[in-house]
């Protein structure tokens, strides 16, 4: 399974500036993939599922508690030790997710 682990990256978005990490674990041949954020961010209800590898690149979909009945679409890609990804966010459009660095 690619990137297991946790890793610390970097967001910049109009709503969050700041380090996030995700986890990503391996629950019995499936993915496991939350969230941590670093600060007094309110982080809303979320479910990541359909988790999907394909080369060195990790697609997936989330519901998200504040936009009912919309699904974010999320990738995120790991070359050379590092994870960089975008998730597209109904009405918000893109969050860049940057400089991924593996810390567990």
């Amino acid at each position: 399974m690619l990137g297991i682990g946790k890793w610390l990256c970097k967001v910049n978005s109009m709503f969050y500036r700041g380090d996030v990490t995700l986890n990503i674990a391996d629950n019995n041949g499936e993915y496991d993939i939350t969230i941590e954020i670093d600060a007094d961010f309110d982080m809303p209800d979320y479910k990541i599922y359909d988790v999907v590898t394909e080369g060195n690149t990790v697609t997936a979909k989330a519901e998200v508690s504040l936009l009912p009945g919309k699904v974010v679409d999320v990738s995120f890609t790991i070359e050379n030790d590092v994870l960089t990804g975008v998730l597209k966010v109904p009405f918000m459009g893109k969050i860049k997710i940057t400089d991924g660095r593996k810390v567990a």
